[in-house]
């Protein structure tokens, strides 16, 4: 039995999404050419290619080149770098076909010819690998030339044979050959030359000149195909072939040379048939013709051309070789195409390598064969061999039923097929999508809100798109609910919607072309929308196709023969039976034998009773005839779970030889690759299954370690066919660092003159599992080695026991944790055994999950698995060691519990961590350094908000240095929680002074404003403890920090209030302590509005520093009431905030407040500010003048404060009366000896100032002549009031007189009168000309009682004493 080859393929829009490419618009030279846009193709769809091949650039890999948009759109694409693709937007289609050439390692040249008669040439940069044709271009990157030899090119079949030629074959059989002169460079243009060449027949030549005839035969000689030599080559020849079957030879010289008509075998057959068939092939351009050459020394020339014979019941044409050496057509053998092949459709073909392979489309899909072909032995008569895609799910809708019977939800169920890697792409699935959306849009009615919302992800969008047209209803005759209508019309909704996307990836599969690969054997299979490869079957495939097309197979597969046949037999109903019985049982624990658990899983499905006796009597002959039942089995076995060791070692040769390669589209072949193997195999292993059911009864006498490795192999199988359906989100996919590809900023400033544009529509590519997991480390070979070598490497296969496991699963399903899924890894580990290593992944996958309390339970349960008395076995701690994080085990459940606690830590699971910690201080070693452990214990604590845990921990650890470290801790973070009521209540017995350091630390550097407020937290923390001072000194602080903030007008006047607080708190605190003690000491401050007392020096060293000063209660109510003053003429006007300057002198804020009416509160903060108030006194002096005059205007000023109060309201009298009053009592309250009567002098003063003909209250001028007469003389006279200087003097003398008179004087003093001030105010009288009669009486009077006083006091001297 022979390996073949099969067919492995991916999606480009997995790897290769349309919104990374950036687009590049083309202009053209010609006049009147406005862009088209592209027909609509109800089977090809724009993004699906219209026409694709592959070049191999020498540093770059294979390059794809594809035609879009039904040809406006030429897209570029390197399969072997993610570097990403890149379009050119054409103005009018290309013809078929643009090829692209590399010029060395410097260039690469794309050349198309559009239909309107413009060949391109654009000249794209490679001398980066790392960016290629997105790095910066020449200046003259696209040249255009207009063709002009021919008018209408709108029907040429284009052929570009190299960098200097350019063919055309057209509709009348002529050729058209555009040859370069020269290559253009950065400056100048190609300089091209054209040469249209005539097919040389006497018919041609004789219908030329018949115009009835011309188009019939221009039309039968049209040409279909044009083929030249494959570059690199000197051959400059050109074949083609026409629809009258004509193979052509031209020359660059003489143009046509040599031709030869093709015979039709079928025309002969219908001919001696009688029937009536066409000689002309169908007018339709077709790969039909391709060159190719002996051997590298051979010159000979060969031309094979395909005659395709689509009524042929038994093929689908043959290939006819002619010799063309010499520029002759000599016939030389005939191949006929194989029985296969009937009915199909040759997309394509080409010789590489002495083997001819073909590409047909069969039903939409690629079918591949290949046959060597010895053109010097015309004699020899090989076989074709088919190759196809490897066994693929078809959604078919009893598919979809069959997946409806599996427990879950009927949306879960169609999402899980939808988005099974390899069977829809994502440009299928946003296809279909759109095209449902629309039909949802064009059905009358608004349309449902799901149908116009943005999602996420793709899924979502599907998941709320599909089925929101269908709605419940209920019956309208009996009011019921219509449940099973609106479940019918939904699955109706999702089978129309896989039905879209089966049509559209269906379109997508259509082959088109074939092209030779980098390596002598590699061919690279085109489609619209995908690109595979040609690949040897490995074992498992090869036998698995054998027996599903009924093939013979050896004879050491015999059991697997009579397996396979016995499935046939029970039909897939049971086997599905079968093969969720063993499933069941492989996901419990198995503590029973394998015949045991079989023959009971027999009588439970009554497995023989679907077979007939003929076909159990069939089968029990056909396995008696088998010598050794168990070699068999194990040479089965060894077919699902072995690997070719050969292939091992030629691709670790290799690696050592071959610089590695990193290609994102192999390693998604080999996952392709991957996911059919493993597909075989695991319907080889359930036939196995199936056969062992049978087999049920005698499975006693078998030997049960393979019994046991059956099941294990199945088990692993399982778990790679689960990850090979498993897609891959986007985001968990890791593209190719920046570092290493272009970023979309530099693309752009490259190529900023190729009017580049990008499409904005994005779609998340999906990946496979099994792609996302060979992307890690572990280079690419070759087919199927890279394959191999990750089954090999996943492990899941050596297993011989299902009750044991290795620790290449436990690796497997912890390595799926560490990628990003954890719920693939959840389902692949309910697979496994319960051992120490399977727990200890799920408990991280668990933590991962969100199941922390889960997590913990299984951790706990691995503690028990270390130390000397762990009983575990080598395999189970291989296993287990090898998911730990140390890679090795812990020498006791102390280590592990450390390593868990760690493990809990990075995860943010305190509460977890926290008792982990706890664990391992309870078994802690006498001799370990627990120091970390109660560090992390605290901190879990405090991360936690136990307050009171932590405070116990702290003073339960016996590390000092721990106790000093996390008591800051604490402190801050039960601030930052607001706790603090428990803070302040907590004894902290010995540890006073490190939270009292904690506290200031964060209240002298962070903003007094925001929360925590840690000033009056260390406020409050201070007076509980009764510590007045340092209380009174925080809050003193916090009204300094606050003053130095500024800002809006709100929060001025905020902060204020603050600051008050702060001083209202620190006055509150030093009122508690006795007045001697009444004092705090701070840092002195560069200005202060008061001076400030300097530190004594014999206080404490402890408490004094350089630059400190004492404030005592006194300084505390100045700083508060000055501070209250201003924010009150802030409130009043806020303008003052633009004039800071003015709020700063204390005169200046007394002054403010008077020229605000604000009497009352001036003169109370004036005497606790100690600020004179004269000039207050002289405005309020003002106001009662004002108030005599014009009461009304005065009443409309803000009065509030002292004229309109309840006390002063409560006065009889007019406003005047009780602003009079009110200054009177205002006098007698602030004014006395004390101020030397100052401010009734100001207020005398004022009122003279204002008005000397209003004479002055009686009150005043008591008072002052009780305590300051001569001032009462000296002012009169300052005003010019001489009548009252004359009434004040004789009072004075009058009042001299009577004390006199009353008590002998004992002294001279006593008698003392200011006789000079006397004189003065006697010599202004009398020189007074106009001085009343009264003031004359006055004067007069003065004098007498002068004269008077003296005689007394001479008299008074004389007598004895």
């Amino acid at each position: 039995m022979a390996a073949g080859h099969i067919l492995v393929a991916t999606q480009l829009s997995s790897l290769f999404p349309s919104s990374d490419a950036p687009s590049i618009a083309l202009q053209t030279s010609r006049r009147n050419v406005t862009p088209t846009t592209p027909t609509a193709d109800g089977d090809l769809h724009p993004e699906h290619a219209s026409f694709s091949s592959v070049i191999h650039v020498q540093h770059a890999g294979p390059v794809l080149l594809r035609v879009l948009h039904g040809g406006l759109i030429v897209e570029l694409t390197p399969l072997s770098s993610q570097i990403p693709p890149i379009r050119f937007v054409f103005p009018v289609p290309v013809l078929s076909a643009p090829a692209v050439f590399a010029l060395a390692e410097q260039e690469l040249h794309l050349l198309a010819v559009t239909v309107t008669g413009s060949l391109y040439r654009l000249v794209l940069p490679t001398t980066n690998p790392n960016l290629l044709w997105h790095d910066e271009v020449a200046p003259n990157w696209c040249r255009e030339y207009v063709i002009k030899g021919v008018a209408d090119l709108s029907k040429g079949i284009v052929h570009v044979h190299g960098l200097h030629c350019v063919a055309v074959g057209l509709a009348n059989g002529s050729l058209l050959r555009i040859e370069t002169e020269r290559i253009g460079d950065d400056t100048c243009d190609d300089l091209w030359t054209e040469t249209l060449y005539q097919p040389k027949s006497l018919l041609g030549t004789f219908t030329s000149y018949l115009p009835g005839l011309q188009s019939g035969a221009s039309t039968t000689s049209e040409i279909l195909s044009v083929a030249s030599h494959p570059q690199p080559t000197e051959v400059g020849h050109i074949w083609t072939l026409s629809r009258d079957r004509t193979l052509r030879v031209w020359t660059a010289k003489s143009g046509c040379v040599a031709s030869k008509t093709i015979s039709s075998r079928l025309l002969a057959q219908s001919v001696s048939s009688g029937a009536g068939i066409s000689d002309h092939l169908d007018a339709e351009p077709r790969n039909l013709l391709r060159i190719c050459s002996g051997g590298a020394n051979d010159e000979s020339m060969f031309a094979i051309a395909f005659i395709p014979t689509s009524t042929n019941p038994h093929s689908g044409g043959y290939f006819q070789v002619f010799d063309s050496t010499a520029d002759q057509l000599r016939e030389l053998r005939t191949i006929e195409c194989s029985a296969a092949s009937a009915h199909c459709h040759l997309q394509d073909f080409i010789i590489n390598d002495g083997i001819l392979y073909a590409l047909w489309e069969r039903q939409g899909s690629s079918m591949m064969e290949r046959i060597p072909m010895n053109l010097a032995n015309a004699s020899a008569d090989p076989t074709w061999e088919t190759s196809n895609y490897g066994e693929e799910t078809d959604v078919t809708p009893a598919y979809l039923d069959e997946l409806l019977r599996l427990p879950g939800s009927l949306t879960e169920k169609f999402m899980e097929a939808i988005i099974r890697p390899g069977l829809f792409s994502p440009l299928t699935i946003r296809t279909a999508l759109e095209q449902y959306v629309d039909a949802c849009l064009s059905l009358p009615g608004p349309p449902p809100p799901e149908l116009t919302a943005s999602y996420a992800t793709v899924v979502e969008n599907i998941t709320a798109v599909v089925g929101c047209t269908v709605t419940l209803v209920q019956d309208p005759h009996t009011g019921a609910i219509q449940y099973d209508r609106y479940w019918s019309a939904l699955k109706r909704d999702w089978e129309g919607f896989v039905a879209r996307c089966r049509e559209v990836e269906r379109h997508a599969r259509w082959p088109l072309a074939l092209c030779a690969g980098q390596s002598r054997d590699d061919v690279i299979v085109v489609e619209r929308e995908r690109v595979g490869t040609l690949a040897k079957e490995d074992l498992p495939i090869a036998v698995h196709r054998h027996l599903s097309d009924s093939l013979a197979v050896d004879s050491h597969f015999g059991v697997l023969d009579i397996a396979w046949t016995l499935c046939d037999k029970i039909g897939p109903e049971l086997l599905r039976n079968v093969e969720s019985r063993v499933i069941d049982v492989l996901h419990q624990e198995i503590a029973f034998s394998i015949a045991d658990i079989l023959g009971d899983q027999v009588q439970r499905l009554d497995f023989k009773d679907g077979l007939d006796d003929g076909t159990q009597n069939w089968i029990i002959s056909r396995l008696q005839d088998i010598e050794d039942l168990d070699r068999d089995v194990r040479i089965v076995l060894d077919l699902v779970a072995g690997f070719d060791p050969e292939v091992k070692r030629e691709e670790d040769e290799v690696e050592l030889l071959l610089p590695p390669v990193r290609s994102e589209w192999r390693v998604a072949l080999s996952a392709a690759y991957v996911s059919t193997s493993v597909h075989a195999r695991y319907d080889i292993c359930i036939a196995l299954m199936a056969l062992l059911f049978f087999l049920a009864d005698d499975l006693r006498e078998w030997d049960q370690s393979l019994l046991e490795e059956v099941f294990a192999v199945f088990r692993g199988l399982a778990m790679l066919r689960s990850a090979t359906r498993q897609p891959a989100a986007a985001g968990a996919y890791e593209r190719k660092s920046s570092e290493d590809a272009a970023s979309t900023d530099d693309v752009i400033a490259r190529m900023s003159n190729m009017q580049v544009s990008r499409n904005h529509s994005r779609f998340a590519p999906t990946f496979s599992l099994v792609h996302r997991l060979m992307a890690q480390p572990g280079e690419y070979s070759e087919l199927p080695s890279s394959a191999h070598r990750f089954l090999d490497d996943t492990g899941l296969l050596q297993s011989t026991s299902p009750t044991h496991v290795t620790h290449f699963e436990v690796q497997f399903c912890d390595n799926l944790r560490i990628l990003g899924y954890p719920e693939v890894a959840q389902d692949m580990v309910a697979w496994l055994p319960r051992t120490p290593g399977v727990v200890f992944v799920t408990a991280r996958l668990c933590i991962t999950l969100g199941r922390g309390d889960d997590a913990a339970s299984m951790m706990e349960k691995v503690a028990g698995s270390f130390g000397p008395d762990s009983g575990l076995s080598f395999e189970d701690a291989e296993a287990l060691s090898s998911v730990l994080p140390a890679k090795a085990l812990y020498d006791s459940d102390f280590s592990f519990y450390l390593e868990a606690s760690a493990i809990f830590r990075s995860s943010c699971l305190a509460h977890h961590e926290v008792y982990f910690l706890r664990l391992a201080l309870s078994v802690a070693p006498p001799d370990a350094d627990t120091a970390d452990l109660w560090y992390g214990l605290i901190r879990g604590y405090i991360d936690l908000s136990s307050w009171e845990e932590a405070y116990s921990s702290i003073i339960a650890t016996p590390f000092e240095n721990v106790k000093r470290d996390s008591i800051s801790q604490l402190v801050y973070q039960m601030c930052e929680q607001n706790a603090i009521d428990l803070l302040v209540s907590l004894d902290f017995a010995g540890f006073g002074p490190e939270v009292d350091d904690a506290l200031a630390f964060k209240a002298r550097n962070t903003d007094p404003r925001t929360r925590p407020f840690y000033s009056r937290i260390l406020y409050t923390w201070y007076t509980r403890r009764g510590d007045h001072r340092s209380a009174a000194r925080t809050m003193y602080q916090r009204a300094r920090k606050l003053q130095e903030f500024s800002g809006k007008p709100a929060d001025v006047i905020s902060l204020m209030e603050d600051q008050l607080e702060s001083y209202l708190h620190a006055i509150n605190s030093l009122s508690l302590l006795e007045q001697k003690n009444a004092w705090i000491i701070v840092q002195a401050r560069p200005s202060d509005p008061r001076k400030r007392r300097k530190l004594a020096q014999n206080l404490p060293l402890s408490t004094s520093s350089t630059g400190s000063e004492i404030i005592d209660l006194d300084d505390l109510r100045f700083e508060f009431t000055l501070l209250s003053a201003r924010l009150r003429l802030i409130r009043r006007d806020p303008t003052l905030l633009t004039a800071p300057d003015a709020l700063l002198s204390p005169s200046l804020i007394i002054l403010r407040l008077g020229q605000a009416n604000q009497f009352e509160l001036a003169m109370s903060t004036a005497r606790a500010l100690g600020v004179d108030m004269s000039e207050l006194f002289a405005a309020l002096t003002g106001q009662c003048m004002r108030l005599s005059r014009n009461p009304d205007a005065v009443l409309q000023e803000d009065t509030s404060d002292w004229l309109l109060t309840d006390n002063v309201s409560s006065w009889p009298g007019s406003p005047a009366d009780r602003g009079w009053r009110y200054l009177k009592l205002a006098l007698e309250r602030h004014d006395g000896p004390d101020t030397d009567y100052r401010y009734s002098k100001a207020t005398l003063e004022a009122m003279l100032s204002h008005d000397r003909s209003s004479p002055p209250p009686p009150w005043l001028i008591q008072t002052l002549e009780e305590h300051h007469h001569e001032y009462l003389i000296r002012t009169s006279l300052r005003f010019d009031l001489l009548e009252s200087a004359l009434d004040h003097t004789l009072s004075l003398v009058r009042k001299a007189d009577s004390k006199l008179s009353r008590a002998p004087p004992k002294t001279s003093c006593a008698t003392w009168l200011p006789y000079t001030l006397i004189d003065q105010v006697l010599v202004a009288a009398a020189a007074q000309d106009d001085l009343s009669s009264r003031g004359q009486a006055l004067r007069r009077e003065l004098q007498t009682e002068i004269s008077n006083r003296v005689k007394r006091m001479q008299k008074m001297s004389r007598s004895p004493q």
